[in-house]
């Protein structure tokens, strides 16, 4: 039976390589699974009448109601054009030195992680704003690729994160569970909260890892990123610079403030960032009704898809279990050579790998799910090793051939950018994110020094 369940995972794998959709594949083929076990007598059918259950539970999860609200907040502030105005002045201000177009692309793309959260509308919007301009400039096809594309993922990373709400959730059920396998009960938490303190330091981290790649390419390689020399018309006043960083820095504060300052869960954070995003919109009169109606659909669209999937590794999960394969991968796991040290490596490998051919949301919902518990339940920080996946995850966007912002940016970029330059420019990027996934490995108080100053944890 166990080997089913590792048939089971191949099939899924293989379904979605062929195209189908994530939802259906991951429910469906696991109750196609489930259905040839009861005929065969091999899987418990009373285990089914658990399904109900878990799809309540889903439903009526609050944590899980932050993740439409920060998707309404994303989306508002892309339809608002933060971002343009922001990339024009911060443009202004260090076009004048060699690479600072791409420092500005960096910074807008930091901003935007902590105000929007969403990968692609970063991507999309940095990609139509300040790639032509780039290449105008004589930057390099590689070097303005791939500093856009790994800028625009920085929104996995940087709170507050729809990734790090549904990583807290999951992770937060795999703690207890594994506590629970301990003996322990009156297991410790870990919230979205502990999620989005604990990601903070390692995403600034990965900011600054790229802005010295940046000044050490216009440093050892200027032709790549030439020096700009502003006119007249581009000079940008300390009030212009002001007037463009405040909202979305206000924003920031009220959200990230309000969950660290304990003044609010993530959920009604989420709600303040909504109501700001309104507010911000109205301000600069770039909220109408028909815009609000195109805001109010996409949140739909992408909500409904992300508790599709949620629904879907449900499914999968419990017949996963159903045919033994939590076993096979804890005891796969505990006899490594090497402990904790060689299963956490195996772990952010086979993630890594993972992250070529499956989406973000799936490998959270249906990889961690299943390796979590054995990895807490060996003694590791779940808040630790919840940014070390996060980060992980995000690398899954830069990889190739699937990475998804590759994709978005090849869909606005111009034909004169082939997809071989967007490759070759986002590997240094993918090499950052290792380094920098070496580093919180090494030094883990980077992820779980502010969590605890904070919460006392």
């Amino acid at each position: 039976m166990e080997w089913i369940a590792l048939w089971l995972f191949v099939a899924v794998v293989l379904v979605l390589l062929a195209g189908f959709p994530v939802a259906f594949t991951l429910g469906g083929t696991a109750l196609i699974f489930a259905a040839l076990g009861v005929l065969t007598g091999n899987f418990p059918e009373a285990l089914l009448s658990g399904l109900p259950n878990r799809i309540f539970g889903i439903m009526g999860n609050e944590t899980l109601v932050a993740v439409p609200l920060f998707v309404f907040m994303g989306v508002t502030l892309e339809r608002a054009r933060i971002a343009e105005q922001l990339l024009d002045t911060l443009s202004a201000l260090f076009g004048g030195m060699r690479g600072g177009l791409g420092i500005s692309v960096t910074i807008v793309g930091m901003l935007l992680a902590a105000s929007t959260g969403i990968v692609g509308a970063t991507v999309v919007t940095m990609g139509l704003l300040s790639l032509p301009t780039m290449l105008r400039r004589g930057y390099s096809a590689e070097i303005a690729s791939g500093t856009i594309c790994a800028s625009g993922t920085l929104g996995q990373i940087i709170p507050p994160s729809i990734i790090l709400v549904m990583l807290g959730d999951v992770m937060s059920t795999a703690y207890q569970h594994a506590q629970l396998e301990q003996g322990i009960f009156a297991p410790r938490t870990v919230s979205v909260g502990d999620l989005f303190a604990g990601a903070l330091v390692p995403g600034l981290l990965l900011v600054l890892l790229y802005v010295i790649y940046i000044m050490a390419i216009a440093l050892f390689r200027p032709l790549a990123m030439p020096a700009h020399v502003r006119g007249a018309d581009e000079q940008v006043s300390l009030w212009q610079v002001l007037a463009a960083i405040a909202p979305p820095l206000f924003l920031i504060f009220a959200v990230l403030g309000s969950i660290m300052g304990g003044k609010a869960t993530p959920t009604e954070a989420a709600g303040v960032g909504a109501m700001g995003a309104i507010l911000l919109a109205l301000v600069r009169r770039q909220l109408s009704y028909a815009r609000l109606r195109e805001v109010m659909q996409s949140t739909l669209r992408i909500s409904s898809m992300v508790f599709m999937i949620l629904i879907g590794a449900s499914i999968f999960s419990l017949v996963f279990r159903g045919y033994g394969g939590d076993e096979v991968v804890r005891n796969l796991l505990e006899s490594l050579p090497g402990g904790v040290f060689a299963a956490v490596l195996v772990v952010m490998l086979v993630m890594f790998l993972l992250g070529f051919v499956l989406d973000f949301i799936e490998i959270t919902f249906v990889v961690v799910p299943i390796v979590g518990p054995v990895l807490l339940a060996m003694g590791l920080d779940p808040v630790w090793l919840g940014i070390m996946i996060a980060i992980n995850l995000q690398t899954s966007f830069l990889t190739p051939p699937f990475g998804f912002a590759l994709f978005y940016l090849r869909g606005v970029a111009p034909a004169a950018v082939t997809t071989a330059q967007i490759y070759r420019g986002v590997m240094p990027f993918i090499a950052i994110q290792l380094l920098a996934l070496l580093v919180i490995a090494m030094f883990p108080a980077l992820a779980t020094w502010l969590p605890g100053r904070i919460y006392g944890n």
